[in-house]
């Protein structure tokens, strides 16, 4: 393998200019999501969630953002995976966007809850079939003997519910991440980026420009 202490590129895709963003960071993002699927990003909606034990314990994962909106962000998982037990325990994330290609990022930190049981239902009723099969049949995070047994409960699954709507399962759902500080940082040159903080406050957000 090459040394990757050599490895090095430019940034040179634009500015940020904080005088010129808007006050809440939520307009700000969304209009950075619609300029990653314009330019062709894949899958811009995956993101890196961070999540902690009740004992300062990290792990981080990379799952799908599926709604954003002036309450926060919105992704599914299993409730008794690893980050869904952390979060039952530490109630916090930190959350990452990688648009390398674009040569931007934006971070997201905040108290995180789960949606209520109907938003979740909701959700559930338009995913594929196969997915509400995978749903109920994978133990996710836990250990399993090999490729065949998850096959084996796909398949039993699949059988059992051959009549029968595939309702939501307990275990499963969505979260809500309310952010509390969101970062944008654009790639400058000679490694003097563009970085740009907000603070949730009592009277809305406040927004400053941070060292590169």
């Amino acid at each position: 393998m090459d040394d990757l202490s050599k490895m090095r590129q430019e940034y040179d895709a634009g500015i940020l200019d904080e005088q010129l963003m808007p006050g809440d960071p939520l307009e700000t993002f969304t209009e950075w999501m619609y300029e990653a699927v314009a330019f062709g990003m894949k899958e811009p909606n995956a993101m890196t969630v961070a999540t902690a034990t009740a004992g300062g314990r990290p792990s981080a994962r990379v799952v799908l953002l599926k709604e954003v909106s002036r309450e926060g962000f919105v992704f599914f998982t299993n409730y008794l995976s690893r980050k869904g037990r952390e979060l039952t325990s530490n109630p916090y994330a930190a959350v990452v966007f990688d648009w390398h290609d674009m040569a931007r990022q934006v971070r997201v930190e905040g108290r995180v809850e789960r949606l209520p049981p109907e938003a979740s239902d909701a959700y559930f009723d338009e995913r594929p079939g196969n997915a509400k099969i995978g749903a109920w049949a994978s133990p996710q995070s836990q250990i399993i003997k090999d490729r065949a047994e998850i096959e084996r409960i796909r398949e039993e699954t699949a059988q059992r519910f051959e009549n029968t709507k595939v309702h939501r399962p307990p275990h499963w759902g969505g979260f809500l991440i309310r952010p509390s500080v969101m970062e944008f940082w654009q790639g400058r040159p000679d490694r003097l980026h563009d970085r740009v903080v907000y603070y949730k406050t009592e009277e809305g957000w406040s927004k400053h420009r941070l060292a590169p």
